[in-house]
């Protein structure tokens, strides 16, 4: 076991341990904490809301997008999740639909109903499904750039976002007229 007269702290010790300034300061912070109160007082439980509503309108309000201008990494952002979802939807539909009815959903089935629908509505049907699928895929590589240190400049982030518009264009046209 080390003791302080092996350290040779002993004498250091006793000097801080009982001069008089430390005892003189001892007795200061007593009567200050002595004198220093915390008043409380009780409330009811609907008071709660009353105080939370008046520091409320004392807190900054920050700026809601509506008030901004549109701008093409947010939209995009937006479209991006927007797409996902939907052909999530989409998806986890159609699967369901498939097991829980596998004779109506068979593959000969949705070929027979897809031949007797008109033209028009197979290629908006088309356009409807290719254009999310096209726009997701594009913006998906796009933040995998941004991942990986590429277009986080402004001018880089808007030229990879007009990139991921013209690709989308043009893969929706490629996917309907296939």
């Amino acid at each position: 076991m080390m003791s302080t007269r092996v350290l040779g702290l002993g004498p250091a010790l006793r000097k801080a341990v009982f001069s008089p300034r430390i005892v003189r300061n001892q007795i200061v912070l007593r009567n200050v904490a002595a004198k220093r109160g915390v008043q409380t007082q009780s409330l009811p439980p609907s008071a709660s809301i009353e105080i939370l509503n008046k520091q409320r309108l004392k807190r900054p309000s920050s700026p809601h997008f509506t008030i901004y201008q549109p701008q093409l990494t947010w939209l995009g952002s937006i479209a991006n999740r927007m797409t996902g979802a939907a052909l999530s939807v989409l998806l986890y539909g159609f699967s369901l639909a498939y097991l829980i009815s596998p004779t109506n959903f068979s593959s000969a089935k949705v070929v027979e109903y897809v031949k007797q629908v008109p033209d028009s509505v197979k290629y908006a049907g088309k356009v409807i499904l290719a254009a999310p699928f096209a726009f997701h895929s594009f913006n998906g590589l796009r933040h995998l750039g941004w991942d990986m240190g590429y277009f986080l400049s402004l001018k880089g982030a808007y030229r990879s976002g007009y990139a991921v518009l013209g690709a989308t264009a043009l893969g929706t046209v490629a996917l309907v007229l296939m």
